[in-house]
């Protein structure tokens, strides 16, 4: 079982010279979920190289017990400084797809065309796709098969607007994930903020935030299977 993980290489919040980038438990806490289910992974972004942490997410507050376990392991912080660059992945070698959060994905993966054909490529042949938190905006522009947005008419998650709200950012992302998988034809669901709640609907699976990420994880994995 071979599962890819993509990730920004954005590290801008906007134009107010903040730093953004990956959400640390949006990627640990699914690394562990897949190699304590022996999985074999390949880190990858848009660039390659080391991707840049949202620092927020290292901040106290947000430390898990995933963040803590990736963070002291000499192999997981090798594969993520030495990230493959996404344009160098063939598809064909993996089994699905995974997409940590953070804001940075709404700047570039949403709008990278590699990413974009990775996806759409991915579901044509039957490899279920998994997004959690901001990375649902990955799927902005990709389409299924019919030509019609990937999203429409199928139940999908993300993060809400009143999460965006709460994090004060509404007025600085390039677009509201809520907003877009709505205008694009998805049929949006929410649970309470910042609890867990993944949708799985066909090859898609979709988590809401931070908190969704291990079930998220565990979607894939149930499909997997």
């Amino acid at each position: 079982m071979k599962i890819l993980l993509v990730l920004t290489s954005h590290d801008q919040l906007g134009d107010t010279g903040e730093k953004t980038g990956f959400w640390l438990e949006e990627l640990a806490a699914p690394y562990y979920t897949f190699t304590d289910a022996g999985a074999e992974l390949t880190l990858a972004s848009v660039k390659g190289g080391q991707p840049p942490l949202d620092p927020k997410s290292n901040e106290p507050a947000f430390r898990t017990e995933a963040t803590l376990r990736f963070e002291a392991d000499a192999s997981a912080t090798h594969a993520l400084a030495h990230s493959k660059k996404l344009s160098d992945v063939a598809f064909a070698d993996f089994d699905a797809v995974f997409y940590p959060g953070g804001h940075g994905p709404l700047w570039d993966l949403a709008e990278d065309p590699v990413s974009i054909a990775l996806i759409e490529r991915s579901i044509q042949a039957g490899k279920p796709v998994a997004v959690v938190c901001h990375a649902p905006g990955v799927l902005r522009h990709v389409k299924g098969a019919d030509g019609q947005p990937l999203v429409a008419g199928k139940t999908v998650t993300g993060f809400s607007n009143s999460e965006e709200a709460a994090v004060g950012l509404t007025d600085i992302v390039p677009f509201l994930v809520e907003d877009m998988l709505k205008a694009n034809g998805g049929h949006y669901t929410k649970g309470p903020d910042w609890l867990p709640h993944v949708e799985t609907d066909g090859l898609l699976i979709t988590g809401q935030n931070p908190g969704s990420s291990e079930a998220t994880a565990h979607a894939l994995l149930k499909l997997l299977a």
